[in-house]
């Protein structure tokens, strides 16, 4: 699955949180933007749990393409950010997504909208 002409490792991830029936999936690209990322990935889950189990997959994903990451608000029940340097994964829940409106922050930088 290639929906975009980024790394594979977007479109693993890209993949599972589709599978995963996380909604409002966007990919931000931060390359020319930023230099903390290249790609913020956005999704949003419909409860604490599933965001919680949206990010086990996810990490589970990162684990097995050998990539490292660190994980931010694992108990949170409004955002959890998966960092795994080039590519920020993160689950909101819908009051979260609101409240911190990441895409208004990066306006500027090409979005590209998944469902």
């Amino acid at each position: 699955m290639n929906l975009l002409p980024e790394p594979d490792s977007i479109s693993s991830i890209i993949e599972i949180l589709q599978d995963k029936q996380a909604e409002d999936i966007s990919i931000i690209d931060l390359s020319s933007e930023s230099t903390i990322t290249d790609f913020f990935v956005m999704a949003t889950g419909n409860s604490d749990v599933h965001m919680r189990s949206v990010s086990g997959y996810v990490t589970d994903t990162l684990d097995k393409m050998g990539i490292p990451y660190r994980i931010e608000g694992e108990t949170s029940p409004k955002w959890i950010l998966i960092d795994a340097g080039d590519i920020i994964i993160n689950i909101f829940s819908r009051e979260g997504r609101g409240f911190y409106r990441l895409e208004s922050i990066w306006a500027s930088a090409k979005t590209t909208r998944l469902n």
